[in-house]
């Protein structure tokens, strides 16, 4: 035997409702109302409705109002009279459930719930939704290019066993050795169908076993051969990746600008020709919290026009206050409510905790939201947590997953979390807004003569910001900019 701690099932659905976005949520609250019969979810009329009457100042509250417990639900279960206890012990639970279900309408009434999509908002977000298709895979469309082919049905079959070995890249995977060795097909059969298919299907490139081999293919389907691109790629393969013009243009016989204008022209083929039949794996952002300047200040709203309004049903609510409902029954229903109830308040307590963490957010990061990325300030998940009043895991899984709308777009909410380094006047400013100054030196360089990473250290250096250079080196490899050697244009 031995003692472990394990977290409630409560606890445990509590913290999934808080990691989750918002779309995410919609469906765990959608599972949880078909799996709870108390639970239901209110109508766009009757939350309207409801806060009408709230803003009015006019809620009545019947026997049948979600909000009131029933008239009478503290009958005597044997005498069928109104007794001063509570039948079950569930007076105090139903007071807690007004209680909440007061404050869960209060907060939408204060966050704007009222703020939903219109319906040509709804129309038109479906429909895009609908006019989305898919092209099917690279296999499925040369698999297809094959059965359309001219090919003879033995080469056909040759045919789809190559298919099957081009990766999603569009390259052959395997050698024609090891595949005649595998097939005990011939190499010179295999490499006849490999360059039909290679001349004839669609897009070009495809079917070639390096990089050269792609390229070459694409200026060949171009009728290019005599052109300096492909001398350039044919036989000056190597000096091209790495750049070296010079000794191109004694190779060739031409000028270095020629050499270059050849370059460019080789930059618009495609290297990897199967990335055409790749899926279209776009995310949709709905943001979560939006920051917008209103009289001089800042306001932050959360997004609540996809989350559920909840409340516990009537039908069930008269199931418990019934005399001859039997204890079987009533603990059913009082399991649901109770389960109905915590999830109702795992809601509204996620919403307040991203809307206190989005504020301390923005309270450190104005100088961000009125000026860019270069006045991005470092920031810890301890320094909000201790403001907040949380853990420092729960801002983590609040904002796990979450986008913020700001003046300068759309953020995640963790990007506003980044370590920083000490200026020489001894404030902070994160590695975000170091990487971008970084960025912006680079793209200002001049092409004939590259920055050096040791240059750039000097020229933060001058801006207060004192790093090694293999910072520098590592900002640029994350920048996607080649060396300095590589970057330089004759």
């Amino acid at each position: 035997m031995s003692l472990s701690q394990v977290l409630a099932p409560q606890l445990q659905q509590s913290l999934a409702l808080l990691q989750a976005p918002t779309l995410e949520l919609r469906a765990l609250v959608e599972q949880e109302l078909e799996q709870n019969i108390a639970l239901e979810e209110m109508s766009v009329q009757d939350s309207e409705q409801m806060d009408r009457e709230e803003n009015d100042g006019d809620v009545q509250r019947d026997m049948n109002d979600p909000t009131e417990p029933p008239a009478d639900l503290y009958k005597d279960s044997a005498t069928d009279k109104e007794s001063k206890e509570p039948v079950d012990d569930f007076q105090a639970e139903f007071e807690k459930l007004t209680q909440m279900d007061q404050e869960w309408r209060d907060y939408f009434s204060q966050t704007n719930v009222t703020q939903r999509s219109s319906q040509d908002d709804e129309e038109k977000r479906q429909f895009m939704f609908d006019s989305l298709t898919s092209d099917g895979s690279l296999q499925e469309n040369l698999l297809e290019q094959v059965r359309l082919s001219d090919l003879h049905e033995d080469d056909s079959n040759v045919a789809e066993l190559l298919v099957g070995n081009i990766d999603e890249k569009g390259y052959l995977g395997a050698s024609l050795q090891d595949l005649a060795m595998m097939t005990s097909l011939p190499v010179d059969r295999l490499d006849d169908v490999l360059k039909k298919i290679q001349e004839i299907f669609h897009p070009p490139g495809l079917a070639a076993r390096d990089l050269r081999e792609c390229l070459m293919l694409q200026l060949e389907r171009q009728k290019r051969q005599q052109t300096i691109e492909y001398r350039i790629v044919s036989e000056f393969f190597d000096a091209l990746g790495k750049r070296r013009i010079p000794e191109i243009s004694r190779g060739l016989g031409i000028s270095t600008d020629h050499v270059q204008e050849a370059m460019k022209r080789i930059a618009q083929l495609d290297p990897r020709p199967g990335n055409t039949y790749q899926p279209n794996n776009q995310v949709y952002i709905v943001p979560e919290v939006f920051v917008e300047k209103k009289n001089n200040e800042w306001v932050i709203s959360t997004n609540n026009d996809h989350i559920p309004r909840l409340r516990i049903s009537n039908v069930y609510k008269d199931l418990m206050a019934q005399a001859n409902s039997s204890a079987e029954i009533r603990g059913y229903i009082r399991d649901k409510i109770r389960a109905g109830n915590f999830l109702i308040k795992s809601i509204h307590q996620r919403q307040s905790t991203i809307t206190n963490i989005a504020k301390e957010i923005v309270k450190r990061q104005t100088a961000f939201l009125e000026k860019g990325v270069i006045h991005l300030k470092p920031l810890t998940m301890v320094q909000v947590a201790e403001v907040v009043g949380v853990h420092e895991t729960t801002v983590s899984r609040a904002v796990s997953g979450k986008y913020m709308q700001t003046p300068q777009g759309i953020f995640e909410m963790k990007y506003f979390f980044t370590s920083g380094i000490q200026t020489d006047d001894g404030s902070g400013v994160s590695n975000t807004s170091v990487k971008d100054i970084v960025s912006e030196l680079f793209g200002k360089e001049d092409p004939a003569k590259p920055l050096s990473d040791q240059e750039v250290v000097v020229m933060l250096k001058e801006k207060g910001i004192t790093i090694a250079r293999r910072t520098v080196a590592k900002y640029r490899s994350e920048l996607n900019i080649l060396p300095s050697n590589l970057r330089k244009v004759y």
